[in-house]
């Protein structure tokens, strides 16, 4: 569902992603000083992997929900709507992801996603997300630290 926003002190968020290498994929690693803030660090590495990021505007902004029964299956369920964003009408590539709502008792998100759609000829074409996996995926918190990470494993 698209929603309005403003772009009025609109700030994207500080690169807290890598790739690492996969026998045949990509892992990829998102961290934070939130596991909120580290899912979405994960969210956003998923479509730099598809485009580069530096040439998505921030156009439009759509929202996104995804359930779980445990907090590997919510990232699990979090990153695949966010394929289906891209993989279907409007075609969004994201340059950035605010999670508005982040229930870890009941295993939901609500995600505003800002970006554009996608369109050859302006966004280079990276490598094609077939699916997420569960495989090797990995939730990190150190709470005492304020350290977060998430590690999953892209099929592409």
């Amino acid at each position: 569902m698209e929603v309005e926003f403003s772009r009025e002190n609109f700030l994207l968020p500080e690169m807290k992603y890598e790739y690492l290498d996969h026998t045949a994929d990509v892992q990829i690693h998102g961290w934070g000083s939130s596991l909120k803030e580290a899912f979405e660090q994960c969210g956003v590495a998923m479509f730099g992997y598809m485009t580069e990021l530096d040439y998505v505007s921030v156009e439009q902004c759509f929202e996104i929900e995804a359930h779980g029964d445990d907090l590997e299956s919510l990232l699990f369920h979090f990153l695949d709507e966010l394929l289906f964003l891209f993989s279907a009408e409007p075609y969004l590539v994201c340059k950035k992801l605010e999670i508005t709502k982040f229930d870890v008792e009941n295993f939901e998100i609500s995600c505003h996603c800002y970006g554009e759609p996608f369109e050859l000829g302006k966004h280079p074409q990276g490598t094609e997300v077939k699916a997420i996996t569960y495989s090797a995926m990995q939730i990190i918190q150190d709470v005492e630290a304020s350290n977060y990470e998430v590690f999953v494993i892209i099929d592409i």
